[in-house]
């Protein structure tokens, strides 16, 4: 069994490819069942135990794969990841281990290109002007998905700690990308065309009152129903997408909390991944409308992830 460590993924991906590679797995025969989700009481506070296995339908070339991830919230304090696991890649006609993949960075490209795939349908093919909300780990990932698929000229990075906004701002200008750092958050977004947000926030950080006409808004932190990134007005004003239906109803508070109110109703989420990836909705239909993608992260693109990690590695 090969390991695969951080160095060798990020050598093997590129955005353009990996975004592709996740849309044709929307498109496949690949079962995911919904991850299994666990929380764990911790010292530090409620960390989180996930289990996300895919595999394809069966045939030559067919394959397996879990990923394993832990969730601890309180390591960032530490200065820690929060988001640790490992990614088990397996033959699908046999169930042979192939392949232990880090799955720290193999989650924040796969996630970020979850992104970049969503934004393709759904942001504005003028979108110039960046905001991203949060400075942590994933952070220049989705900044770097984006700009695959969008003509990103202008970035600004907002962050409850400005420090840490400072510091990944001047990060992103080494790779040459007009970033800078962001103090008032309503400015910011009332001033870009995507707006895409990390965080582990309880509380809604992004308002519908803000948001300008032809904002695309891409949630991707709350990962739990007790988490809220956009308010209820947001909701209420935005075209509505999802990675998944099944794990947006279950996980995402950003879509359960405002559904069990009556805020939104299950017929206002126009459609996910799947239905855009297959032509079975359309995306952005005019320059004017807000919309909204969250996500939550599903198997399917951690199994096209592993797989085109696993095919570049062996055809190098």
């Amino acid at each position: 069994m090969r390991l695969i460590s951080a160095a060798e993924i990020t050598a093997a991906l590129k955005f353009p490819a990996l975004i592709d590679a996740i849309a044709d797995a929307f498109r496949a025969e690949i079962t995911a069942p919904l991850r299994h989700h666990h929380a764990m009481a911790r010292a530090g506070g409620e960390a989180t135990l996930l289990l996300m296995p895919a595999w394809t339908a069966e045939a030559a070339s067919s394959f397996i794969g879990t990923k394993v991830v832990s969730v601890f919230p309180g390591n960032a304090a530490r200065g820690e990841a929060s988001v640790t696991g490992t990614y088990l890649l397996m033959k699908g006609d046999a169930g042979e281990p192939l392949a232990a993949i880090d799955g720290r960075v193999f989650t924040l490209w796969r996630t970020a290109a979850a992104s970049g795939l969503a934004a393709r349908f759904l942001a504005r093919e003028d979108a110039a002007h960046l905001l991203m909300i949060g400075a942590g780990a994933l952070a220049p990932y989705l900044i770097r998905a984006h700009a695959s698929v969008r003509p990103i000229r202008k970035i600004a990075v907002w962050n409850r700690t400005r420090k840490r906004a400072e510091t990944l701002a001047a990060e992103l200008s080494l790779e040459g990308f007009d970033t800078r750092a962001a103090d008032d958050l309503e400015t910011e977004i009332r001033a870009a065309d995507i707006v895409s947000c990390a965080t582990l926030s309880p509380a809604p950080l992004v308002h519908g009152n803000w948001l300008q006409a032809g904002t695309h808004l891409d949630l991707v932190g709350g990962f739990k129903p007790t988490m809220r990134e956009a308010d209820d007005k947001t909701l209420r004003c935005a075209r509505i997408y999802v990675d998944t239906r099944a794990g947006a109803l279950t996980e995402a508070g950003d879509i359960v909390d405002p559904l069990r109110r009556g805020v939104i109703r299950e017929r206002d989420i126009r459609g996910d991944l799947f239905d855009l990836c297959r032509g079975h909705v359309k995306g952005r239909e005019s320059a004017s409308e807000i919309t909204l993608f969250k996500s939550v992260g599903t198997a399917i693109e951690d199994l096209a992830t592993a797989m085109l990690i696993w095919s570049r590695l062996n055809t190098a």
